[in-house]
């Protein structure tokens, strides 16, 4: 399953936070950009349970996010 998960930071924090994301099991690419959202996910996972742990108990907990916007991939 691929999802992209856009995500809204604090001033300051998108790099920081990009680099956090990265790390992070089940992330295939997370880059910092210009403009809203801050951070660009490109996330992998087996299931929807292991997305939800991803981006509700990872993502969303990190210093500096503010919202995630979640978008799962149907082709």
């Amino acid at each position: 399953m691929r999802a992209y998960v856009l995500v809204t930071v604090g001033p300051g924090k998108a790099r920081d936070v990009a680099h956090k994301i990265q790390s992070l099991q089940g992330v295939k690419m997370a880059n910092a950009c210009w403009g809203d959202p801050d951070v660009y996910v490109v996330a992998e996972v087996s299931s929807g349970d292991d997305l939800n742990k991803l981006v509700i108990e990872k993502i969303q907990h990190l210093d500096g996010v503010a919202r995630t916007s979640t978008h799962i991939a149907i082709d």
